[in-house]
């Protein structure tokens, strides 16, 4: 069996319990099954955003001290499941098994940069050879659902095990699917995307570690998640208020990519400061009341920036 990618340490674990703990002070509402985290801390020598000077098998006998709340729960990721159709397309491109085209890359940028249903749309017909449509009779239908199911085929090969027990096949809808794509996702809802933060971390961390499809696709997916905590909400969207960036001392790089729906609030991003080690930290609130709270995220990501620092400073 594959082992995690990330080594558990106690004093890390510890310390994310005690924000949780505080957490769930702060936010009675909130209820121990309804968020889930999972953050690794990077210590020296630093082997994450080197441009991709080490190879892959390097990299992965890294593994980084981290620490999980609910890490292995599956919850329904939202626009958090943009990260692995991202990494889907570039290597789809990266193989030739996609041809390169203005569209596709709007396509691609615009699902992660404007969190665009529709482009991620496009490019699940890109990636799967499907399209979305009235229902269909079983026999075509079952070959409809296997060329879907391309993507979940793609990273099951990887081997990691965050990633068995995911689901990821579903477009995303503003007012929810019709004719096959309903039929698909089941009367249930049982075919849902469905992550974990643990998977969402190693996902990220592969990025950041400049191995994700290669070193140049890598960089190409990182600039896309790019923000800054010099940049104010008028300039980048995706610094309003509720998530991460805002708790965090400015001046830090974030690379990150966020979510909030009617029924979850989610958010992975990188941080580097020059107070703490670099670390990643994946955050996941499900329910209509934090969907609606624009200050659980930020205040576990402050909470995470104190700890991180005073592990910095010993």
């Amino acid at each position: 069996m594959s082992r995690k990618f990330f080594l558990a340490e106690a004093l890390l674990q510890s310390r994310l319990e005690q924000v949780i703990e505080d957490t769930q002070t702060a936010f009675p509402q909130l209820s121990p099954n309804q968020i889930a985290v999972t953050w690794i801390s990077y210590e020296p020598p630093y082997r994450v955003n080197t441009g991709g000077a080490i190879t892959a098998e390097e990299f992965w006998q890294y593994r980084p001290g981290g620490a999980s709340y609910r890490g292995v729960e599956l919850v329904n990721p939202a626009s958090i499941v943009s990260l692995f159709y991202l990494v889907a397309a570039h290597d789809w491109l990266e193989q030739g098994m996609i041809q390169t085209s203005l569209e596709t890359e709007r396509a691609i940028a615009d699902s992660i940069t404007e969190l665009s249903s529709d482009a991620l749309s496009y490019i699940v017909d890109t990636l799967s050879g499907t399209t979305s449509g009235p229902s269909i009779p079983a026999g075509p239908f079952e070959t409809w659902k296997s060329q879907r199911n391309i993507v979940n085929r793609y990273f099951l090969q990887l081997g990691w095990p965050e990633l068995r027990a995911v689901n990821i096949n579903q477009k995303l809808w503003h007012d929810g699917p019709y004719g096959r794509e309903r039929d698909f996702l089941g009367k249930m809802l049982e075919n849902r995307n469905r992550l974990t933060t643990e998977a969402t971390a190693r996902l990220l961390h592969s990025m950041v570690g400049g191995v994700s499809v290669s070193a140049g696709r890598s960089q190409k997916m990182m600039a896309l998640l790019n923000r800054s905590t010099e940049q104010s909400a008028s300039t980048d969207h995706r610094n309003s208020t509720g998530f991460i960036g805002t708790s965090i001392a400015s001046p830090a790089k974030i690379w990150a990519h966020s979510t909030a729906t009617r029924q979850v609030r989610h958010e992975a991003a990188y941080i580097e400061s020059a107070s703490t080690h670099p670390y990643l930290l994946v955050v996941f609130a499900e329910g209509r009341a934090q969907a609606d709270n624009e200050a659980i995220i930020p205040f576990v990501s402050g909470r995470i920036f104190e700890a991180a620092q005073r592990l910095f400073q010993s």
